[in-house]
């Protein structure tokens, strides 16, 4: 059983600041890849962030330099620190994970494929 709940959306201005957040519940016996999607109105999810299978951070373009994914796992939980937001960031945010050694671990454009999702925080950022 996979459970992911976020937290942290808010609404800022351009140049703006949010931290989101993610309480994950895993199945013990396995290992998981994690991370963050993001899927804006009108357009398709995109995978952002993520710790892939071999435990490295891997960024989109878009956001790289900008965000930070991070994980805590005393509290199990997920961070995404986003920093210098711009009004195309704009979006509903979801916590990710899949077990290692499905192909959605592999990367980026594989991720949003995945089977476990949380039910998405909102950020939106206005100019």
């Amino acid at each position: 059983q996979v459970q992911l709940v976020e937290s942290g959306g808010d609404s800022v201005q351009s140049g703006g600041s949010v931290r989101i957040a993610c309480v994950i519940t895993t199945d013990p016996s396995r290992r998981y890849c994690m991370g963050w999607l993001r899927q804006a109105p009108g357009k398709g999810r995109e995978a952002v962030a993520m710790i892939d299978v071999n435990s490295a951070l891997r960024y989109s373009k878009s956001v790289e330099g900008r965000f930070t994914i991070s994980l805590d796992k005393e509290k199990s939980t997920l961070y995404l620190q986003m920093d210098n937001l711009k009004p195309e960031d704009t979006a509903m945010y979801y916590c990710a994970a899949e077990v290692r050694g499905r192909a959605e671990c592999t990367g980026l454009i594989a991720f949003p494929y995945g089977r476990y999702r949380g039910q998405g925080t909102q950020v939106t950022v206005s100019s």
